[in-house]
């Protein structure tokens, strides 16, 4: 039989779990939480994650973060926070697991080139596209199409980020089937998943930056907490190799920032003081987050980020190249449906550029590794390639 761990009495429980659209008995062995994260792990959408784009794509280095070991990443994190404020880490785990599952390949590039095309019939948005993956695209069940995740998942799935206020279009239309209470804020638990997506990505991106040489480490020296983690790891040990320096300098990093949000979340979490969890979605603000220095902190490393490495001239080629690609494959499926893979081609309906077969040919896109979307690009483009 599970027993649930001793949580604070604002974190999800059992008790106050509000179920699955479709309703299934509850394990003896796992809590609802659990079954949602293992349900993600095992979903196909998951894996896929390994070949796709968090800045480098694929073939350009083994040793580049992916979206998968991006996912990994904040999960650890997410993890270590949701034990510290007494959250439901497995809740947490499974938001953090999932919250990029709906990228498409080639990271914001090929975002940016489906948003475009998919302009005349409403955009693309990689949250909407995670909530349809989970609720729709992934085939595994029986008696209904999704992963049937509870209340709580697909609630911190669509609002990690915060209330919606203007909901893309598949959003809107779940929750007039499913209400997830969009104009609130999200539970606690998302609120950990989604910071520790910025702690995660600032650390790793540093690292990948670092190792691909499109800033040296003494570019650091001046940015706030990165720096002094930088001197306190030159004054650990004088002789201290480059990789490990950058390790070193990147686990002070993550602990700071991890510390500022575990402090100032517990300051707002006692001045609230929440009964339950349903106090921390009607409240204005998040109780989650950085302190004002942190939070700025925070800010001035994205700023370096965008400056020195997501708009760096060898990243800007590949983004280009990425999105022409992304673009010309999702132009010539819309124009000529007939040409998807048998499992696809049902959906797309009648050819035309008909807005259902923009939406089939969106979905088939967006669940594309970079490696297969190149491959599936010659196949359309190249005479000498086999279809």
């Amino acid at each position: 039989m599970y027993v649930p761990p001793s949580l604070a009495r604002y974190a999800v429980s059992v008790a106050n779990a509000r179920g699955r659209l479709h309703h299934e008995p509850e394990a003896e062995s796992r809590s609802p939480w659990q079954r949602d994260r293992d349900r993600i792990i095992h979903s196909s959408a998951f894996r896929r994650l390994q070949y796709k784009t968090q800045v480098f794509v694929n073939h350009e280095g083994d040793f580049y973060r992916t979206r998968l070991t991006h996912s990994i990443e904040v999960a650890q994190i997410a993890r270590s926070l949701a034990r510290a404020l007494g959250l439901d880490e497995d809740l947490t785990e499974a938001l953090a697991l999932a919250h990029d599952l709906g990228h498409p390949p080639f990271g914001h590039a090929g975002e940016e080139a489906l948003n475009v095309v998919m302009k005349p019939f409403g955009g693309f948005d990689h949250n909407a596209q995670s909530l349809k993956i989970v609720t729709m695209l992934e085939s595994r069940y029986a008696s209904w199409d999704g992963l049937n995740l509870t209340w709580e998942t697909l609630e911190g799935l669509v609002k990690h980020n915060g209330p919606l206020r203007t909901p893309p279009a598949y959003i809107v239309d779940y929750d007039s089937r499913y209400k997830l209470e969009l104009h609130t804020q999200p539970g606690a638990e998302a609120q950990v998943a989604a910071i520790a997506d910025d702690v995660a990505y600032h650390s790793h991106d540093i690292d990948d930056g670092l190792r691909a040489r499109l800033f040296a480490i003494d570019d650091l020296k001046h940015l706030p907490v990165v720096g002094e983690a930088l001197a306190e790891a030159r004054m650990a040990s004088l002789d201290m190799p480059p990789p490990r320096l950058r390790h070193e300098m990147l686990r002070r990093v993550i602990n700071v920032m991890v510390s500022d949000l575990v402090t100032e979340s517990r300051r707002r979490l006692a001045a609230l003081d929440p009964a339950g969890p349903e106090a921390i979605r009607k409240h204005k603000q998040r109780v989650v987050d950085f302190s004002p220095p942190m939070a700025e902190a925070n800010h001035a490393i994205k700023e370096f980020l965008f400056a020195r490495m997501y708009r760096h001239w060898r990243v800007n080629r590949m983004s280009a190249k990425a999105k022409r690609l992304t673009e010309e494959v999702f132009r010539l499926l819309h124009a000529n449906p007939s040409m998807l893979p048998d499992d696809w081609r049902p959906r797309a309906g009648e050819p035309g550029g008909t807005a259902r077969a923009a939406m089939t040919v969106a979905d088939y896109v967006a669940g594309m590794t970079d490696r297969f979307a190149m491959d599936e690009y010659k196949r359309l483009t190249d005479i000498g390639v086999n279809g």
